[in-house]
C-alpha cells in the first residue's frame, strides 16, 4: 500500500459520512485469486462505522472480470460486474455486504466491514451437530439465490448473460490438462493419456451442458461466506452465471480442505437438505438420487478445474499460497472418480501424475 491512495480514500468517507468523518487507519488485507485489492479502514467520527472495507480496482481496466474465461460478452459491460450483481443479488433478498460508496471511475469502492470469520473459521472445532447447522445456513442462502433469483430472472443484471455451457466447462478441462498436468515442472504426460481425458472430458461437458440452468455464485464456497451477527453473508458474487444448481452445493461442500469437517456422511446430509429445501419452493420436484449424481459429476469438474487453477496462480500469477490445497483436493478427486461410473476409466491415468492420491 502506498500513500497516495489515502488521500482519495479521506474524501470519498467524508462525502460518505460527513466532514467529521475521518481515516485513522489503513491496513491491506489478505488478497484472494483475482487482481483486486483490498483494505481495512479504521474510522472516526460520531456517524461513521468503526470499520469499512475499501476494494481498489485494477489501474487501467474500469470494468474487469475476475475470470478471464467469462469475458465473453458480446459487447463491453457498461457497469462493474460487482456492482451490476450485487443489485440484483440485494433486490431478492441474498445477503450481500452494504454498499456505501461506488467510485469505479477512481477504482474505489466502499464496503461494509463483515469482520474476518468466514464460514469455514466458524465451524472449525464444533461439532457435527453445530457444523451441520451452519452449513444448512449457507444452503438457505443458496436456495435464495438459485430459486428466487432464478424466478426473479432480470436481463439487466450481467448473470443472466452468460450460462455455464460445454464451451465454458471445456476450457476449464483444457485448463487443467495444461496446467494441472502438461506444463507441470518434470511433466512427462503420455499423449493417449490426454487423448483419454478429453475423450471423457467431452462427454462430461455435454452431460452437464444438457442440466437446467438456475441463477449461480459460481465461487460459493466456505470462504466467501462470512459469519457477521450469528447470519450467513456472501462475498465475491461478481462471475455468477446461469449453471445446474449443482455446481455451487459442489463448491460449497467441495472445496481446498472441507473435508476435514465435511465428511462424507455429513455431506450426505447437506445434499438430502438441499433438495428437500428446494423441493419445497420451486415448482419442479428433484429426484435425490437423479441431482445426486450429477452433483458428484459437479464436483470432480469443479476440482479438475481448481488443480488447473492452482498450479496457473503459482506458475504464472506468482501465488504459491494456494498449492498447499492440492493435495487434499486430489485425494477428494480420487473418492469421487472411483465412485462415478463415468469416470472411473481415467482414475488410474490420474494416479499415476499425482501422489496424493495413491
Amino acid at each position: 500500500m502506498t500513500d497516495p491512495i489515502k488521500q482519495p480514500i479521506r474524501e470519498k468517507i467524508k462525502s460518505v459520512f460527513g466532514a467529521h468523518a475521518e481515516l485513522t487507519a489503513l491496513g491491506p488485507l489478505a488478497g484472494d485469486a483475482s487482481s483486486r485489492r483490498y483494505y481495512r479502514a479504521s474510522l472516526s467520527g460520531h456517524d461513521a462505522p468503526q470499520s469499512i472495507i475499501v476494494m481498489e480496482l485494477p489501474a487501467g481496466s474500469v470494468l474487469p472480470l475476475s475470470s478471464e474465461e467469462l469475458a465473453i460478452f458480446k459487447e463491453s459491460p457498461k457497469e462493474l460486474p460487482f456492482l451490476n450483481v450485487h443489485r440484483f443479488l440485494d433486490r431478492i433478498g441474498v445477503n450481500v455486504p452494504n454498499i456505501y460508496g461506488p467510485w469505479e471511475n477512481d477504482g474505489l469502492l466502499l464496503l461494509e466491514d463483515l469482520g474476518d470469520t468466514s464460514l469455514w473459521d466458524q465451524v472449525q472445532g464444533l461439532t457435527e451437530t453445530e457444523t451441520i447447522a451452519w452449513y444448512q445456513k449457507a444452503i438457505d442462502q443458496l436456495i435464495t439465490l438459485h430459486v428466487r433469483g432464478t424466478q426473479s430472472r432480470d436481463d439487466s443484471c450481467i448473470a443472466f448473460q452468460q450460462r455455464f455451457d460445454e464451451k465454458l466447462y471445456l476450457w476449464e478441462f483444457e485448463h487443467f490438462i495444461e496446467w494441472g498436468l502438461e506444463k507441470r515442472p518434470g511433466a512427462k504426460v503420455a499423449a493417449a493419456t490426454i487423448e483419454t481425458l478429453r475423450q471423457t472430458f467431452a462427454e462430461i461437458a455435454k452431460l452437464l451442458d444438457r442440466q437446467t440452468a438456475c441463477l449461480n455464485h459460481r465461487d460459493y464456497h466456505s470462504w466467501n461466506l462470512m459469519i457477521h451477527s450469528e447470519t450467513i453473508r456472501v462475498i465475491d458474487f461478481q462471475d455468477a452465471l446461469l449453471a445446474p444448481a449443482q455446481y455451487d452445493l459442489a463448491s460449497l461442500l467441495n472445496d481446498r480442505i472441507t473435508d476435514s469437517v465435511v465428511t462424507p456422511s455429513i455431506e450426505t446430509r447437506l445434499v438430502r437438505y438441499y433438495v428437500e429445501q428446494k423441493n419445497a419452493l420451486d415448482t419442479k420436484t428433484i429426484d435425490l438420487d437423479a441431482f445426486t449424481e450429477i452433483y458428484r459429476i459437479s464436483a470432480i469438474q469443479r476440482d479438475l478445474k481448481v488443480v488447473g487453477r492452482f498450479y496457473y496462480l503459482d506458475l504464472v500469477k506468482g501465488k504459491p499460497g494456494y498449492m498447499k490445497f492440492i493435495p487434499p483436493t486430489v485425494r477428494r478427486l480420487k473418492r469421487n472418480l472411483a465412485g462415478t461410473a463415468r469416470t472411473k476409466n481415467i482414475l488410474p491415468l490420474l494416479e499415476e501424475h499425482f501422489e496424493a492420491m495413491l
